[in-house]
């Protein structure tokens, strides 16, 4: 099979890492020809969706984790399947490249994660369908309210809606002096809506992250301990990733939302979980495939290429 994939700048990949990169490494030793394209070469015209692809032969090493091949001009609709691995931000340049993806889906090429499910499921707002299974939560932009909230609450959590890796993630409690500040930044005065939630001391036990793979959960969940000092449970702020089995509560989480999800196009799902309380839903490029392996030897990145087999099968 023919599987393109979507990613960041090639040389901007951390190989011993990335999650991309172990699903192509997977891919290629199955057989399989591995493409890559970056967005913006995405391009819409008399009826067709294409974009320039580079074939990569994966690498054990990580400089170079590739040798590069063929480039050309190709259709999306050629390949059997096309994974939209960008990271966010997920802003208007991200939602023209799925409106163009969607176009390529008309033109019967097999997006994953589906185009209008990528644009559907904000990674923060995503949660609100599900508040049984959440922390207290606010979502708004008025400084009133979520003072209001802070008040409340005591001791909470403010983040943007579009931030990834723990970029601008504040902890507030109710009597700290900069909580004016830090809500005019983070709504710059009113103007964007962000996220408040309750604080879950369970932090200190790590922010798990549960994978769904086709609706079904990977047998073990990725904790990431914050650093000393840090309320961040994210690899990108210096937190440490402890493998470890999935909970009772953990199971329910993946069980209440894997098959809905799946059902929706989204093939792979990170779930964000502190203690028993899910935190966020991540559809755009999940990671943590490399250290579950690595800890565990599950192979992770296997088996997503079973799913993406099967899913192209169908």
């Amino acid at each position: 099979m023919k599987f393109a994939f979507i990613v960041d700048a090639l040389d901007h990949l951390k190989a011993y890492k990335d999650s991309s990169v172990a699903m192509m490494r997977a891919a290629a030793r199955r057989g399989h020809q591995c493409w890559t394209i970056q967005r913006e070469t995405l391009a819409w015209r008399d009826g067709v969706t294409r974009a320039r692809a580079l074939r990569v032969e994966p690498q054990d090493g990580d400089a170079p984790w590739y040798v590069a091949g063929e480039e050309r001009s190709a259709r999306l609709a050629e390949f059997d399947a096309v994974l939209m691995r960008q990271d966010p931000p997920f802003d208007i340049e991200y939602i023209a490249a799925t409106w163009l993806l969607e176009r390529a889906a008309a033109e019967g090429a097999r997006i994953f994660n589906l185009p209008r499910a990528l644009r559907d499921h904000s990674e923060k707002v995503a949660i609100a369908e599900f508040p049984q299974l959440t922390a207290t939560t606010l979502i708004a932009r008025a400084a009133a309210d979520l003072h209001a909230f802070i008040d409340e609450e005591k001791d909470c959590v403010l983040k943007p809606l579009d931030g990834m890796g723990g970029s601008s993630v504040f902890r507030v409690h109710h009597d700290d002096p900069n909580r004016n500040v830090i809500v005019e930044t983070l709504t710059a005065d009113g103007t964007r809506t962000i996220m408040a939630q309750r604080f879950l001391p369970a932090i200190a036990q790590g922010d798990k992250r549960i994978l769904l793979i086709a609706g079904e959960p990977v047998p073990y969940a990725l904790a990431r301990i914050p650093k000393a000092g840090e309320s961040r449970g994210n690899l990108a702020a210096g937190a440490t990733g402890r493998a470890q089995p999935l909970s009772k509560r953990d199971r329910e989480i993946a069980a209440a939302l894997g098959p809905l999800l799946w059902a929706r196009g989204l093939l792979l799902v990170g779930l964000d979980v502190i203690g028993d309380c899910l935190t966020e839903i991540n559809v755009t490029s999940p990671t943590c495939f490399v250290e579950i392996a690595q800890q565990t030897g599950f192979d992770v990145a296997g088996r997503f290429i079973d799913a993406l087999e099967a899913a192209c099968a169908a």
